[in-house]
């Protein structure tokens, strides 16, 4: 590990990632953080609890920046499966492409991917605010439960699947809508909303031109008539 005048740089060819992990989980880190050389590693960069930044210059692979707290990650490149996976707070974006399931299960902060999505994209969200600048794949914000999804491209098929309460937008066209989801009015108050996370993403869109989409709330009431088909 070598220290400039701004940032602690770790290089991932001469060092393992439990070596970075438990630099930046000591306590008491270094503010900023650079990683050089990740070629594709996994767990780059999970559970951090300190207001760091850290940026990554280069690929990456499973649970980049997961269970995230406080945190500032940048990946200049592109990440695997499960980026983001169970964040709380902080901010984690990715400069390139996404693999499946980014924010998964994630309950807080915002996650920002430049490029696209793949499938599953928000999956189980739980307060998580996610801004795509591409498309997502298929079952994206399957059963999304709280937070937003905002989706600059288009979607798969299948958006929303057994949605709950977290609210989406999408700028392009959705090749199909999941179970219980519907497409609902854009109000006001949901303009001023879209452009608050746009703005916190440095994406340059208007919001009038989304689309928003939420739960019909059909699937998550016990109906007694339907009491035998359960």
């Amino acid at each position: 590990m070598a220290t400039l005048t701004e940032a602690t740089v770790v290089d991932l060819a001469a060092s393992t990632v439990r070596d970075l992990n438990q630099a930046l989980h000591a306590p008491q880190p270094a503010p900023s953080w650079r990683v050089l050389n990740p070629r594709g590693a996994h767990s780059v960069a999970c559970g951090l609890k300190d207001e760091v930044t850290v940026d990554i210059e280069g690929h990456v692979g499973y649970y980049c920046a997961g269970m995230n707290q406080h945190a500032t990650v940048t990946v200049h490149g592109n990440v695997g499966v499960g980026v983001a996976e169970n964040m709380m707070s902080g901010t984690v974006r990715v400069r390139g492409d996404a693999s499946q399931s980014a924010g998964a299960t994630a309950h807080g902060g915002l996650l920002v991917i430049e490029g696209n999505a793949a499938a599953r994209c928000g999956i189980s969200m739980k307060g998580v605010d996610l801004v795509v600048g591409g498309n997502v794949g298929h079952m994206s914000a399957f059963m999304g439960q709280a937070g937003r999804l905002v989706v600059c491209g288009d979607a798969g098929d299948a958006l929303g699947d057994s949605l709950y309460e977290a609210r989406l937008y999408v700028k392009g066209t959705v090749k199909s809508l999941g179970a219980d989801c519907v497409e609902k009015e854009l109000r006001d108050e949901h303009l001023v909303e879209l452009a608050e996370l746009l703005k916190a993403a440095d994406f340059d869109e208007d919001p009038a031109d989304f689309r928003r989409y939420g739960s019909a709330r059909r699937l998550y009431h016990f109906k007694f008539d339907n009491s035998t088909a359960y």
